[in-house]
C-alpha cells in the first residue's frame, strides 16, 4: 500500500494544504495509524481513500493546534485546506502536477529531481542516491536543501501554465524516467522488478503525451518506456532469476507494446529533431526488430550510441555503447573503453567489465571485477546472477 498509494497521497494533500512537509508527515503519521489498526480491523473497504482521509484529518488537527500558538505557517496552510481548491489548469493529475510543481527554475534541475522522486516517486533516500551515484547522506541534505529554499522562498504551489510547461518538461521527463528505471531494475530489494513503478511511470507518460503531443522527446520517453516494458515478462524466470536479454524468449514479450513503441519512434524519425529518450527508444526498436539475439543489428545500435554519446554525453552512455563495441568489434576493443570510465562506485561497470574479461579469458580478472559488482549491488536478484556467474569461472 505504503509503495502504490505514498506518492498520491502526498499529491492530494499538497493540494489541500499548499504545504510540502505538512503533506509528508501527515501521510507518514497516516501510514503508521494503519500499520497499528489494520492489523486488529482489517482493511477497509478502501485503503487509499482511508489513507488520504486519515492524513487529512490529521494535518487539520496537528495545523490548528500551532495555529493556535500564533503560527502564521501554520495558519496559512489551515486556510489554504478550507479554501479546497477546484481543479484547474492545464495538469488534472495530483501526481503529475505535483511533478511540474516540483519542478520549478529557482530550484537546479538535479535537486527538481531528486525531490520529486523522494515526494513522488515511492523512492527512499538511498534508492535516489544510488541513481544519482553519490552517497546517501549528500543526497539527503540536498533534499532539506531543496525544502527550505522552497519554504524561505514561498515557492508557489501553483499549477504551471500551458506557456510553463515546456520549460519545466526536461525535469519533469527526468523524474518519470527514474522512476521508470528503479521499476525496471530495482536498486535494492529480493525482486528484480517493481511492477508498481514501471506502471506509474507509464501511467504519467501516456498522460504527458496527451498533454504535449507535438514535444517530440515525450513521444520518445514514452516509446522507450513501452518498448522496455514489453520484455518485463522475460526477464526472469518463474523462480525468479534474471535473464539476460539475449537469453529471452521473444515469443513471450508484449508486441502489442512492442507495436506501440516502435511507431511512436518512426512519429519521433518523421519529425527529425533527435534527443536522447527518442535515441534510446530508437535502440530498443532495434532490439525489438530482431526475431533472435543473433539476429540483432550491433552495428545500428553502435551508431544510435555514438548519436546518443554526442546529444547526452556521460559516462553511463560511454558504459553502454562500449557494450556495443564489444558485439561489432569484438571484447578487445570494447575492454580499453570501459577501463577509461570512472564509475567504480556502479556495479553495473564492474558487471560488464567482468563479461569482458571472461570473454577474453581471463578468468582471474574477471572473478575479481565480479566480485567487486557483486559487493556493489543491493538487489539480491542481481547478486545472485552476479554469483553465479563468479562461481562459473571457477567451476571444474
Amino acid at each position: 500500500m505504503y509503495r502504490e498509494e505514498y506518492g498520491r497521497a502526498v499529491a492530494v494533500l499538497v493540494r489541500h494544504f499548499g504545504d510540502m512537509d505538512v503533506a509528508e508527515e501527515a501521510v507518514q503519521d497516516a501510514f503508521t495509524a494503519a500499520v497499528q489498526r489494520w492489523q486488529s480491523s482489517g482493511m477497509p473497504p478502501s485503503p487509499a481513500g482511508w489513507i488520504i482521509t486519515t492524513a487529512r484529518n490529521r494535518a487539520i488537527d496537528r495545523l490548528r493546534r500551532e495555529a493556535s500558538r500564533e503560527d502564521r505557517h501554520a495558519q496559512a496552510a489551515l486556510l489554504h485546506a478550507d479554501r479546497e481548491p477546484a481543479e484547474e489548469g492545464p495538469v488534472s493529475d495530483d501526481r503529475l502536477r505535483l511533478i511540474f510543481t516540483c519542478c520549478h527554475p529557482a530550484l537546479a534541475t538535479s535537486v527538481q529531481v531528486a525531490l520529486t522522486l523522494r515526494l513522488l516517486g515511492g523512492l527512499t533516500t538511498a534508492e535516489i542516491a544510488r541513481a544519482f551515484l553519490v552517497p546517501e547522506p549528500t543526497m539527503a541534505q540536498r533534499l532539506v536543501r531543496a525544502k527550505g529554499k522552497i519554504r524561505d522562498a514561498r515557492i508557489p504551489y501553483r499549477i504551471p501554465g500551458e506557456a510553463d510547461l515546456p520549460n519545466r518538461v526536461r525535469a519533469v521527463l527526468a523524474v518519470v524516467y527514474l522512476i521508470f528505471n528503479e521499476g525496471y531494475a530495482a536498486s535494492s530489494g529480493d525482486r528484480l522488478v517493481r511492477e508498481d513503478l514501471c506502471a506509474e511511470a507509464v501511467r504519467l507518460g501516456r498522460i504527458l503525451a496527451e498533454l504535449m503531443p507535438d514535444e517530440p522527446e515525450v513521444i520518445g520517453l514514452l516509446a522507450l518506456m513501452l518498448l522496455v516494458e514489453s520484455r518485463r515478462a522475460t526477464r526472469t524466470t518463474p523462480s525468479g532469476d534474471l535473464v539476460l536479454l539475449s537469453d529471452q524468449d521473444r515469443g513471450l514479450w508484449d508486441h502489442g507494446l512492442v507495436a506501440e513503441g516502435q511507431a511512436l519512434v518512426r512519429q519521433c524519425l518523421c519529425r527529425n529533431q533527435p534527443g536522447p529518450y527518442q535515441v534510446q527508444a530508437a535502440i530498443n526498436a532495434v532490439h525489438s526488430d530482431a526475431p533472435a539475439a543473433d539476429a540483432t543489428d550491433w552495428r545500428q545500435i553502435l551508431q544510435l550510441y555514438d548519436q546518443l554519446q554526442a546529444l547526452a554525453p556521460s559516462p553511463v552512455v560511454a558504459l553502454n555503447r562500449a557494450v556495443a563495441v564489444a558485439e561489432v568489434e569484438g571484447p578487445a576493443a570494447a575492454l580499453p573503453i570501459v577501463d577509461g570510465l570512472e564509475l567504480g562506485a556502479y556495479h553495473m561497470f564492474h558487471a560488464i567489465r567482468a563479461d569482458l574479461l571472461r570473454r577474453l579469458g581471463r578468468n582471474a580478472e574477471a572473478a575479481m571485477a565480479y566480485e567487486a559488482a557483486i559487493a556493489r549491488t543491493e538487489n539480491a536478484t542481481e547478486r545472485d546472477f552476479l554469483q553465479r556467474r563468479r562461481q562459473a569461472l571457477v567451476a571444474p
